[in-house]
């Protein structure tokens, strides 16, 4: 009987307490979302094993390191009060929460702390870290060790071998259910979560993410088929010489403000504008672009440029494709270009090492990557290197090229916030907003800044592909709209639509004007007049342009209308060459 006390005493009472402090904790938290959560009660049996089986896993763990029982209560919990807590910070930024492949945040941010410690608050973070070394420090120093304990000291068994049973049971059975709560995850991280509590809702996830990415088709092969014979037919000899220079840049968190900011000047982006009104006269996609990342997550839509693929074909792995991409050749931009005789390489002024991009991208083909290890400080604009210093850098790869077309992609990162951070140029508000921002808004004012310089990054490289001999093609498009919770509370919240255009600089800019460049070629090829003249886009004015296209066009679509606009291109340049040597 005496044991049956102490048995109960140690290990009885703290998992029960423990257990309901988890609840207790989770409800407060995810109370804080736009619907309210499921009570514990009400999910399904699997789910509530799931809770309960990692609970006693946890606890059952930490008090074999610790010998501690009721300390360990106070470690697992304020860890979980961690997880619930990140959870709910990246709900309010991202509107989306934790999800069990952002685990490895936690060591990007002792990485790379700059990019997450300020989103969560950096007093929350040093109170947070100071108050756990307190209480660990308390914790070891109040409640003794079981095994020095005059009760248990003669006895280790007593504890250790009830302690190491609860570990083998609740964790085998924690992970059983794994493939049983996957059956009802809808892959809509919110209502997951609502519906089947944190613990179930990340093992289906992390369950999920295991089995590997396998797409059922290429999303690139008919644009790369189109753009193959369309160098066959130009022929052997003279395709090479017309191939354009393709660039693509992946914009860091750019969006025509304008478009939901009355105040915003409306001459802000010159250059985006100018395109957008050369794009719309070409037939080339322009406007807004729907992505599938809202605030971060950037490789979500850098996957779906570089690979086509839509959400539903990632499936679980549409959270962070790269995890899979680093392991498995998958069809994408870069490999279509390698086939068509294109050098392939890629531009990104941050550690090679982040997202595994070093990694995914030599699988992707890319024959060369250049990271931040290639920039200086002397390139920064604010917090990271500017994008001015990125385009004079591709401007340096071209000319460079020689005789050989390059394919370059490009990630940009002058606009990644926390926008906070920096100090807004007063004296130059008015060359970006009408007027004086409230009190709580001076991130937009910093935002503008940034998107005049995105704006001037365009023009450098449309200017540098037309002076070109082969002339070029600029693809170019934000990958999500910025952090600012305050602008958007004060100011409202844009839908999570950026901007994205694809430009050349040969194509014509009216049927008009190719009917009376081609006309020459007309008796000479008929075949090569008539590709040189798909050209079917509407001709609007820039007035027209500025205020934006009503049309959405979808990111994963974005590659092969590059991959089109090549073949296009190429084909015009022929049929110019042509014309030229009729004259």
């Amino acid at each position: 009987m005496e044991f049956v006390i102490a048995f109960v005493s140690f290990m009885v009472w703290p998992l029960l307490a423990g257990l309901l402090v988890t609840l207790v904790l989770e409800h407060l938290i995810l109370r804080q979302m736009d619907s309210a959560p499921v009570v514990f009660w009400r999910r399904s049996w699997s789910a509530q094993l799931a809770h309960v089986g990692y609970w006693c896993a946890s606890w059952a763990l930490c008090t074999l390191i610790t010998q501690r029982p009721w300390f360990s209560v106070v470690v697992v919990n304020a860890l979980w009060l961690v997880v619930l807590q990140v959870s709910h910070t990246k709900y309010v930024s991202l509107r989306e929460p934790f999800l069990s492949q952002d685990f490895e945040y936690f060591t990007d941010a002792i990485k790379h702390p700059r990019l997450y410690i300020p989103f969560f608050g950096i007093g929350l973070t040093i109170a947070a870290l100071c108050a756990g070394a307190l209480a660990i420090g308390t914790g070891l120093w109040l409640e003794p060790a079981l095994g020095f304990s005059a009760r248990y000291a003669d006895d280790t068994s007593a504890w250790l071998v009830p302690l190491i049973a609860l570990l083998l049971a609740s964790g085998a059975m924690t992970y059983a259910l794994g493939n049983r709560l996957t059956r009802d995850i809808m892959l809509f991280p919110e209502y997951d979560l609502r519906e089947r509590g944190m613990v179930a809702y990340l093992l289906a996830y992390a369950r999920l993410a295991r089995r590997p990415l396998m797409p059922d088709h290429d999303p690139l092969q008919a644009a790369g088929q189109t753009a193959r014979e369309a160098l066959e037919a130009i022929g052997n000899e003279a395709a090479p010489g017309c191939l354009p220079h393709v660039v693509s840049v992946q914009s860091e968190s750019f969006f025509d403000a304008r478009r939901v900011y009355p105040k915003v000047r409306d001459d802000l982006l010159p250059n985006l504008d100018r395109c957008h009104f050369t794009a719309l006269s070409q037939g080339l996609p322009c406007g807004r672009l729907a992505v599938p990342a809202w605030g971060a997550n950037t490789v979500r839509t850098e996957t779906a440029f570089l690979t086509g693929l839509t959400a539903e074909q990632l499936g679980v792995h549409m959270f962070n494709p790269y995890h899979q991409l680093a392991r498995r050749d998958v069809s994408n931009l870069a490999a279509s270009y390698k086939a068509l005789g294109y050098r392939t390489l890629c531009i990104h002024p941050y550690p090679g090492t982040f997202y595994l991009r070093n990694q995914v991208l030599k699988r992707m083909g890319f024959d060369e990557f250049l990271d931040i290890a290639h920039f200086s400080d002397a390139d920064r604009c604010g917090q990271y290197i500017s994008d001015a210093a990125v385009a004079a850098k591709v401007e340096d790869c071209l000319l460079a090229a020689g005789d050989t077309p390059l394919f370059i992609q490009v990630i940009t990162m002058e606009n990644h916030g926390p926008l906070h951070l920096e100090t807004l140029d007063t004296a130059r508000l008015s060359e970006w907003h009408d007027g004086d921002l409230p009190d709580n808004c001076q991130e937009l004012g910093i935002y503008l800044r940034h998107l005049v310089n995105a704006d001037a990054m365009i023009g450098q490289l449309t200017t540098a592909l037309s002076r070109l001999p082969r002339g070029g093609l600029l693809c170019f498009y934000g990958d999500h709209v910025p952090i600012m919770p305050e602008v958007y509370a004060t100011l409202g919240e844009p839908n999570g639509v950026t901007d994205g255009f694809i430009w050349s600089s040969a194509l014509p800019e009216s049927d008009d004007t190719a009917r009376q460049t081609m006309a020459a070629v007309r008796d000479e090829d008929p075949e090569l007049m008539e590709w040189a003249l798909d050209c079917d886009g509407p001709f609007k004015t820039d007035e027209q342009c500025r205020k934006g296209d009503p049309r959405v066009t979808n990111i994963d679509t974005l590659g092969s209308a590059l991959l089109e606009a090549t073949a296009r291109h190429a084909r015009h340049s022929a049929a110019t060459q042509k014309f030229r040597s009729l004259s």
